[in-house]
C-alpha cells in the first residue's frame, strides 16, 4: 500500500516534469524502458539541437553541445587564447554573467531576434558593460533608449575597450559592430512608416532592428492622414513592402488606414505623441486595437517590439523565396 501510494505521488509529478528531467530521474542502466521512453529517445533533436550537432539523447538530459563532444574543443580553445573565458561561458551556457546582470547571448539562434540592452533604467557602467559582454560573445549589440550622456559615456569607453567597433546611432536606438561580425542578409523589405515626424524616434528602434537583420528598409514618414493626399500618394510604396510597421500618435489612424489598402501584415505602432484626454498613446492604442482592418498592434511605443515581429516575418518570407 505504501509502495502504490508513493507511485501515486510521483506519477502526476512525472508528468508536469519537462522530458530533460524525467531524462535525470531514470537511469541510463534500464533495459525495460517504457514505450514512451523509446520514442523519446528516438525523436529527432530541435533545430536548435541540429544546429549544435547534439543527438536527441543529449537534448533531453539538457546538456549543451559544448559539454558533449566539443568540451574538450573548448577548453584547448581558452587555453591557446583563441576563445576568451567569456564567450567560452557563453558557448557553455548561452548567457554570459557580468556584475551588471546576464546576457543572452544565444537568444537570436534561439528566437531569431538578438537581445537588445534597455540603457533606460540603468547606470552608465552597467551599460557599458553589457555592451561590452555583447560585443565579445555576439561581435555586435543593439542598445535602445540611450540618452545623450550614456551615448556620450559608451562612446568615450568604447574607443579605448573596442577601439575598432563602429557605432552607429538612429536618436536613442544604438547598434554597435565589431569588425569580425559578419552582417546577414534577408530577402525581405521591411517598410517602415510614421504620421509624423515626431514618431520617427520610435519608429527607428524598429528600423534598426529590421536593418541589423539584414532586411531591406523602406522608409516613409510623415504620411499622417490629416492630409489624406500625402498617405495616398503613398500606396504603391506601402504595396511594395511585404510587411510594414506603422507609427502613429494621437488617434492612432494610420495604421488602419493602410492596412485597408495593402495585402500585406500590418503592425501597428502606438506612439505617446499625443496629448490631453487619451494622450501619451493610449487613444492610438484602444483605436488600433479597435480596428475595423486586420491588424497586429504592439504596445505603445514598442519600436524594438515592432521590429522584432516584421523581422520574423520577413525571416520567413526570405526562407520561402530561397
Amino acid at each position: 500500500m505504501e509502495i502504490r501510494g508513493l507511485q501515486r505521488l510521483i506519477r502526476p509529478f512525472r508528468r508536469s516534469v519537462p522530458p530533460e528531467s524525467i531524462c535525470l530521474m531514470s537511469s541510463p542502466h534500464r533495459s525495460h524502458a517504457s514505450q514512451g521512453e523509446k520514442a523519446r529517445s528516438r525523436a529527432p533533436s530541435s533545430p536548435l539541437a541540429v544546429d549544435h550537432g547534439i543527438g536527441p539523447q543529449c537534448r533531453r538530459i539538457g546538456v549543451h553541445p559544448a559539454r558533449n563532444a566539443g568540451m574538450r574543443e573548448l577548453l584547448e580553445a581558452v587555453a591557446d587564447g583563441s576563445l576568451s573565458p567569456t564567450q567560452a561561458e557563453a558557448k557553455l551556457k548561452g548567457y554570459v554573467t557580468d556584475d551588471a546582470g546576464r546576457f543572452d547571448a544565444a537568444r537570436e539562434q534561439r528566437r531569431g531576434i538578438p537581445e537588445a540592452i534597455l540603457a533606460e533604467g540603468k547606470s552608465i557602467q552597467q551599460v557599458i558593460s553589457l555592451t561590452e559582454l555583447a560585443l565579445e560573445t555576439t561581435d555586435r549589440a543593439l542598445l535602445t533608449r540611450v540618452s545623450d550622456e550614456r551615448f556620450a559615456a559608451l562612446e568615450s569607453a568604447l574607443s579605448e575597450s573596442v577601439p575598432e567597433a563602429t557605432l552607429e546611432r538612429r536618436y536613442s536606438t544604438i547598434r554597435v559592430v565589431s569588425p569580425e561580425y559578419d552582417s546577414p542578409s534577408l530577402d525581405a523589405t521591411v517598410g517602415i512608416v510614421t504620421a509624423g515626424s515626431v514618431d520617427a524616434p520610435v519608429a527607428d528602434e524598429a528600423h534598426v532592428v529590421c536593418a541589423d537583420a539584414g532586411a531591406t528598409v523602406e522608409r516613409i514618414d510623415d504620411v499622417g492622414v490629416a492630409a489624406l493626399d500625402r498617405t495616398l500618394d503613398q500606396v504603391d510604396r506601402f504595396r511594395a513592402a511585404d510587411v510594414l510597421v506603422v507609427a502613429a500618435g494621437r488617434e492612432g489612424a494610420l495604421p488602419t488606414v493602410v492596412a485597408g489598402l495593402v495585402d500585406t501584415p500590418v503592425i501597428g505602432l502606438p506612439v505617446s505623441s499625443g496629448y490631453g484626454f487619451g494622450g501619451d498613446g493610449e487613444a492610438a492604442l484602444a483605436g488600433m486595437l479597435q480596428s475595423c482592418t486586420v491588424l497586429s498592434v504592439v504596445n505603445v511605443d514598442a519600436g524594438f517590439v515592432a521590429g522584432g515581429q516584421a523581422t520574423l516575418i520577413a525571416r520567413a518570407i526570405d526562407a520561402g523565396r530561397r
